[in-house]
């Protein structure tokens, strides 16, 4: 029963569901909507926002839905370090150094381009 109501808050979207409207679709009296949209909240997969409507205080449930972001894999790739031939020599109290390295400065510069 529980999943059927998360399935219906999830369906309301951002505008959420009204509490007596959930439980009237899920064909329960208001008693056992009231338990199942409490166990929604407290599992963490609703939360419910008290609304006055039509003139009685009621609750309307919203999904606790993460946004989804999608993932960059931000890697190393072509990073001038792994392919320099002064890398044994590089450092930064060292002559050839990557705080004065033009080649991973213009890399940096481009992965922050791209970004």
């Amino acid at each position: 029963m529980e999943e059927t109501a998360y399935e219906l808050v999830l369906e309301a979207g951002s505008k959420g569901i009204l509490q007596s409207d959930l439980w009237k679709k899920l064909g329960v009296n208001s008693r056992e909507g009231s338990r199942i949209a409490v166990k929604l909240e407290s599992k963490g997969l609703a939360r419910r926002a008290k609304e006055l409507y039509k003139g009685r205080w009621t609750y309307r449930l919203y999904a606790n839905k993460e946004e989804e972001t999608p993932i960059t894999w931000n890697t190393l790739n072509d990073c001038p370090c792994f392919t320099c031939v002064t890398i044994t020599r590089c450092g930064a109290a060292q002559p050839i150094s990557p705080i004065k390295c033009q080649k991973l400065t213009n890399w940096i510069q481009k992965q922050i381009m791209d970004f």
